[in-house]
């Protein structure tokens, strides 16, 4: 059974991150961001308090890529989503795990659409909390993740989604068989190198990753070359690879995505890359997708990731043509499971829909412990890996903090270098330990004293409605 909690108190805290190298995606270029770290008590019926924790990465120009805005009133934004879901979460009374979420997100969107805060953006505050929350639960029910979810411990129901039933998602639920492996999808962003010593085909780069990630810039020529490029040096490797496309909403309409597709069918010089393609994800930006079917398109395999910023965003897009759609705990636990049962049970009435693993911010320690389990239990085998390769291992985390990670999930790290890093064994990531420990997916905490309090927005489109 479910079992009811109340939040007593939520901290927000950050630490810089400094990257090994530059990430380009889109028209946003990062060398250094911050990451958050949750810190929530609840107290459970029945069992006392406990304390759970998150982290994740603030990124810049991703949740709202308005022109208009700079870098650090996007992140602004981000900061007044935590804040505000925090007074929400703090109000009074005992509920389910995602009795809670279900019941704030609704006034979430409301709030930060009052400051002009995007649906995306507005979901990431609950998203991370979330996580913190679930993270208590399952250590005061002395559940390792698998094992709670399995069970339901955060009584998911259908209350936000008209097209499913609980019984369906308990169905999903008690079903699901954790992924021993998950393959590591090795990001090529936009300044990344691509011929010869560190660049793609050199396994010192790529970790000897079977799953490729291509960035594309949203000019169906610019990409084609580039894109002809990459698919040479991958086909030097001994062994077959898989790839699949991001164009994180540059393309700006259907007449430059076909004129992309059509170069895929017919470019001999991209046949490497087309007879390995999975998907193409998230080619036009999200509101042009919403009045966008794909029409002939859709027989190539799309999937949205920005554009999914509701509990109504999957089934619009497959409506559209759409056959997936991305997981990422920056968007939600909840939402990722909701939408792979819907793709199980769309796929059970004859078609392929599927739900994919794309990590945008998910960085050494709890970020990426979570996003794995969160991956490992819908059926994710394969997931795009940022943070292991743009960020030197555990980065400037506390040597003391970052051994005992390595300690407590000795699959998942390694030392190399004088730094603790992902531990990539063919090309896969373990998730034995993640699922060794009552929490989500960490039976260690981080470092709480050495970090600062999250900043307070300090450069707002509407400043004067800031708190």
């Amino acid at each position: 059974m479910p079992l009811r909690l109340k939040v007593n108190d939520i901290a927000f805290f950050e630490r810089p991150l400094v990257f090994a190298r530059p990430f380009r995606f889109g028209a946003v270029t990062i060398t250094a961001s911050t990451q958050m770290f949750v810190q929530v008590e609840i107290e459970v019926e029945g069992k006392g308090r406990a304390t759970g924790a998150g982290a994740e990465m603030l990124a810049p120009k991703w949740f709202d890529k308005r022109p208009r805005l700079t870098e650090a009133q996007s992140l602004d934004g981000l900061r007044r989503s935590l804040a505000i879901a925090r007074e929400l979460y703090l109000a009074k009374g005992f509920d389910t795990a995602f009795g809670l979420h279900a019941e704030r997100i609704g006034p979430q969107v409301a709030a930060c659409a009052a400051e002009d805060i995007p649906p995306l953006a507005a979901g990431f505050g609950p998203a991370e909390i979330d996580k913190a929350i679930l993270d208590a639960l399952l250590r005061a029910a002395g559940a390792n993740f698998f094992d709670g979810m399995a069970g339901n411990i955060a009584g998911i129901d259908a209350r936000l989604t008209a097209d499913l039933e609980d019984a369906a998602i308990a169905r999903f639920l008690s079903t699901r068989k954790r992924l021993d492996r998950v393959a590591v999808r090795h990001t090529v962003g936009m300044d990344d190198k691509v011929e010869g010593e560190g660049g793609v085909a050199d396994r010192n780069e790529n970790a000897g990753a079977r799953y490729f990630k291509l960035k594309l810039n949203g000019d169906p020529a610019h990409d084609a070359a580039r894109l002809s490029r990459i698919g040479s040096e991958l086909a030097k490797l001994p062994y077959a690879t898989r790839i699949t496309l991001d164009a994180n909403e540059q393309y700006a309409d259907l007449a430059a995505l076909n004129a992309l597709v059509d170069r895929l069918d017919h470019d001999a010089a991209l046949q490497p890359i087309r007879a390995n393609l999975l998907y193409i994800e998230q080619p036009m930006p999200r509101d042009i997708t919403r009045a966008s079917p794909l029409g002939k398109l859709a027989a190539h395999g799309f999937i949205i990731d920005e554009a999914d910023d509701s509990y109504d965003a999957f089934p619009q897009a497959r409506a559209l043509g759409y056959r997936g759609i991305s997981s990422k705990s920056c968007k939600g636990v909840y939402k990722s499971i909701i939408n792979a049962t819907r793709a199980a049970v769309w796929s059970a009435d004859g078609g392929r829909y599927f739900v994919s693993g794309e990590d945008l911010t998910c960085q050494a320690g709890l970020g990426v412990q979570q996003d794995l389990a969160l991956g490992a239990l819908i059926g994710v085998a394969h997931a795009e890996r940022n943070g292991h390769h743009y960020v030197d291992g555990f980065a400037d985390t506390p040597a003391d903090e970052a051994d005992a990670f390595l300690t407590a999930h000795p699959d998942l790290y390694t030392r190399e270098g004088g730094k603790v890093r992902l531990a990539i064994h063919d090309g896969d990531l373990l998730t034995g330990s993640i699922a060794a420990a009552p929490g989500f997916a960490s039976s260690i905490h981080p470092n709480w004293s050495t970090m600062q309090p999250l900043k307070r927005p300090t450069s707002r489109v509407s400043q004067e409605q800031a708190v």
